[in-house]
């Protein structure tokens, strides 16, 4: 076992631990380090096996930008736990079944790897002179294009969903109002009052 296998072990055991943590972990802001530390740990195998633009991509995307704004609503946000934890037993079985589905949707994609490995490796040889990022792009533009559609598309149903799940109106929360700003005027914010000047005593106390 060479030493590329060792640390490939290594990084694949830190990566399940900090998984595991993230769904363990009754802290949300644990369980967004032990996110952070899951990415570290994929963009490590990734540099593994010489695929240096996803790793690159894995830690300024997801660890420099992403997980940076969830640590920060995770701290910021008042979140009541009890309540959270209310309908964790209701909801168990469908969200095991749906772990068992995609636990043997990637076993079954593994499994066929290691069988028939010239299916998996069909197309991917990079030929000299080319680099895999190079490689990457034209198989997404090319051979896989349709599904990387499909995923901009949900990218983009995800984004506006969650802007009308944040522009929601509610009673506990004070808003500004940007046409009620711009035609504001003098009159309706500054009052000027005419009083006359009262005299004081000598020896009076003001």
């Amino acid at each position: 076992m060479d030493i590329k296998a060792v640390l490939f072990y290594i990084f694949g055991l830190v990566a399940v631990y900090a998984g595991l943590r993230v769904v363990t972990a009754k802290n949300p802001v644990h369980a967004a380090l032990h996110l952070v530390l899951a990415f570290f740990s994929a963009a490590a195998i990734w540099m593994l096996l010489r695929a240096e633009f996803l790793a690159i991509a894995l830690v300024l995307v997801y660890v420099g930008a992403v997980m940076v704004l969830f640590l920060f609503v995770v701290m910021m946000v008042d979140i009541n736990f009890d309540k959270l934890r209310e309908g964790f037993w209701t909801h168990l079985p469908l969200a095991a079944g749906v772990g068992v589905v995609i636990v043997l949707e990637m076993a079954f994609v593994i499994f066929r790897t290691f069988i028939t490995p010239e299916a998996s490796a069909n197309g991917l040889v990079i030929p000299a002179g080319s680099s895999n990022t190079r490689e990457l792009g034209r198989l997404i533009f090319t051979q896989y294009v349709f599904a990387f559609e499909v995923a901009a598309v949900i990218l983009l149903v995800a984004i506006v969903a969650a802007v009308a799940l944040t522009l929601r109106a509610r009673k506990d929360t004070k808003g500004q109002d940007p046409n009620k700003q711009v035609l504001v005027k003098r009159a309706d914010r500054v009052r000027i009052v005419q009083m006359q000047s009262e005299k004081v005593e000598r020896g009076e106390s003001a």
